[in-house]
């Protein structure tokens, strides 16, 4: 492969148009995304999922991006309107939201490629050479110009994005590919039981990314060709992909090539994985480095005063160990270990609160416990409470336990009891 300097990357880049499908449910994340889409959801102490994708194209040179939207999006666009709507189109670079609006068809997003499919217009009138398709509700950093750079060079007509997981992972999880020595892709199944092996790397498959670059045209044309297919299910998995392998450069582009670093990925798409991966943020040196100045996570966030700890006696002492604490927060008097805490929370005194994921605006009264929890947005922990301490007493009250013993408490659950 090539060296590739700035210029010949700002060249392919500037000839890109991005789209963000972001409309995806989370089911999986059961009350989290009863109120809001996932790509929507708090991550990491003050940002959203979705600010991922969209730092990795600005940072990457790609300043013309769709946000493709449609479940319960109001949130979501809300804070791309708030963090992401100050782009200038006449300078080349704009982030537009895309919601489901019905364009060709009497239907909503049937699918992924449906969704890319119903939008074919306005791709169009942005006149990209490349068109780059990203899933919006992963975390990650990616450098997307090195991604287009070997599409480019391998005469690819289609990229997709991979990365090595262990098997018994991906199995009913990924797509997973099959693929000869340099990566042109020969096989391709979506969430398969039994995934077929990496070459060379035992207990390991090449999994989908969900990330794809295609030259325009050939996009185009397929999206057609699907749109016209009786049973197809409008997917780029399960359709788009099987259906042009056989006939056409498809190759894999491996996620450890985008970037000097381990490469991060994460798919916070159950209650244990969005704890688990906000939990990897209070390490000393986390994997994923969000104080790296060269490559910022850009997001939208209200001017707060800075976090505030209050109290210094036996019993009350206000403090936080192995934690992040964002602005607004003030923690009177109760101890945090191994937290990760978002704006604007208020502590109050007497508590005890360990290896928790606190959301914006939660309210937590005196004498208090709370272990291995994961506490949404506006909830107010009434006095003396204690959660994460007995799971079938939790049940009990209605909160939800995830089969890695996180607990879940949502603003409805209090409000049952």
């Amino acid at each position: 492969m090539a060296d590739h300097n700035a210029r010949y990357i700002s060249n392919l880049t500037r000839d890109t148009y991005a789209l963000i499908l972001a409309g995806g449910k989370g089911s999986r994340l059961h009350e989290l995304t009863n109120w809001r889409a996932k790509p929507a959801l708090y991550f990491g102490g003050k940002f959203r999922i979705i600010d991922f994708p969209l730092s990795n194209c600005i940072n990457s040179g790609i300043r013309r991006v769709g946000v493709v939207t449609q479940y319960k999006s109001h949130s979501l666009i809300r804070h791309l309107v708030r963090g992401w709507g100050h782009f200038k189109k006449e300078l080349g670079e704009s982030v537009e939201v895309l919601p489901a609006s019905q364009r060709f068809s009497d239907n909503w997003y049937a699918g992924t490629a449906d969704a890319v499919f119903q939008n074919i217009d306005i791709i169009r009138d942005e006149l990209p050479k490349y068109v780059m398709i990203l899933s919006g509700d992963h975390i990650y950093r990616m450098d997307y110009g090195n991604m287009l750079a070997h599409h480019v060079e391998t005469g690819a007509k289609m990229t997709v994005s991979c990365m090595s997981v262990p098997t018994e992972e991906a199995a009913g999880a990924f797509g997973v590919m099959s693929v000869e020595e340099d990566y042109r892709i020969t096989g391709f199944e979506e969430k398969p039981a039994q995934p077929a092996p990496q070459p060379n790397r035992e207990g390991y498959c090449l999994a989908s990314m969900g990330n794809y670059v295609f030259d325009t045209e050939f996009l185009f044309e397929q999206l057609r060709r699907d749109a016209e297919t009786k049973d197809s299910q409008r997917d780029f998995g399960k359709d788009i992909i099987p259906s042009i392998i056989a006939d056409h450069n498809v190759y894999a582009y491996p996620f450890e090539n985008s970037t000097d670093e381990t490469a991060y990925w994460r798919d916070v798409g159950t209650i244990d994985s969005f704890w688990e991966a906000n939990m990897e943020m209070v390490a000393p040196v986390p994997q994923l480095n969000l104080y790296d100045q060269s490559w910022p996570i850009w997001t939208y966030q209200e001017q707060l005063p800075p976090a505030k700890f209050v109290w210094d006696e036996d019993g009350r002492r206000g403090e936080a160990t192995n934690s992040v604490v964002s602005g607004g927060c003030i923690i009177s008097g109760s101890t945090l270990r191994q937290s990760l805490v978002f704006s604007n929370v208020h502590v109050h005194s007497y508590g005890q609160i360990e290896e928790a994921v606190i959301l914006p605006d939660v309210e937590i009264m005196r004498h208090c416990r709370l272990r291995k929890v994961v506490v949404d947005r506006g909830c107010v922990i009434p006095e003396g409470m204690e959660i994460g301490i007995n799971h079938d007493f939790d049940r009990e009250r209605g909160f939800r336990v995830s089969e890695k013993g996180v607990v879940l408490v949502t603003k409805e659950m209090l409000e049952a009891l």
